[in-house]
């Protein structure tokens, strides 16, 4: 997005409150969405919810196709709609709701790297595990990927639609030098990145202290999802499993941002 753009997203986010009809779209949960697209999902409910801003989950089938981006999630606010982690930030921000005002320059470049080293990790291992691994494609694609991200429509379109997917995926993976990669090499990225996060943690309940930024709804879509969702291996939860601050990290925000304490 370019800097003038921004600016006019930003005022004309600015004029308006956060309407209590906020909705957010996904993939269908039961049939449809991918380990990728529900993490990033996750994520951004997560960083809602730490922001105190309402929003309704709604699944469709298309959603892919509807968002501005093509990529998964998008928010649909007012008369504006914007799409991933990163866009939606900014637009809260400009409506005067920000995780991450209390941070110093020095601060908010440590979040923006670490931000980046779980964009170039896990997710690119996620979308690797569901559409790239030769070793498993008969098992993940065949099984898990192409029937899911294609069950909502009819053959032969279902097959042109995952075949697409599955070719797009390769060719980025190939683009950042990721296609020539063992499933083992990436299990390896993996774990090189939830050291990372562990350390950079510590004994905090986040990863600046007492408060949670967008990078810790960014942590937590991902390593919850991988945590959660069934796969063909257990092998890429076991890596994030090893990092027992992570996991206590994950329990945190799901007790204090999902549970229901009505009840």
């Amino acid at each position: 997005m370019s800097l003038a753009a921004e600016a006019f997203v930003s005022q004309i986010a600015a004029a308006e409150p956060w309407p209590e009809n906020a909705t957010l779209y996904q993939p269908l949960t039961e049939d449809q969405i991918l380990l990728s697209d529900c993490a990033s999902s996750l994520a951004v409910q997560a960083y809602l919810r730490m922001c105190g801003l309402p929003v309704q989950v709604v699944c469709r089938a298309n959603a892919e196709y509807m968002s501005p981006s093509g990529k998964i999630p998008f928010i649909h606010v007012g008369n504006q709609v914007v799409s991933e982690l990163g866009p939606i930030v900014q637009f809260t921000r400009a409506k005067g709701h920000s995780l991450s005002d209390g941070l110093d320059d020095v601060q908010r470049a440590e979040m923006k790297a670490y931000m980046e080293l779980v964009n170039n990790m896990l997710l690119t291992a996620e979308l690797y595990i569901q559409w790239c691994d030769d070793a498993t494609a008969a098992e993940v694609c065949m099984l898990i990927s192409r029937p899911r991200y294609s069950s909502p429509y009819s053959w032969p379109l279902s097959n042109v639609l995952a075949y697409q997917k599955q070719w797009e995926v390769r060719r980025k993976m190939n683009a950042i030098g990721w296609g020539g990669k063992t499933l083992e090499q990436v299990y390896e990225d993996v774990s090189q990145c939830c050291q990372a996060l562990s350390q950079r943690l510590g004994t905090q309940p986040y990863f600046f202290n007492k408060q949670p930024t967008e990078l810790d709804a960014l942590v937590f879509g991902h390593l919850f999802t991988i945590l959660t969702t069934r796969l063909t291996s257990t092998e890429l939860a076991e890596r994030v499993k090893s990092c027992s601050n992570l996991l206590s990290f994950c329990k945190r925000i799901e007790q204090t941002y999902f549970e229901d304490k009505s009840s």
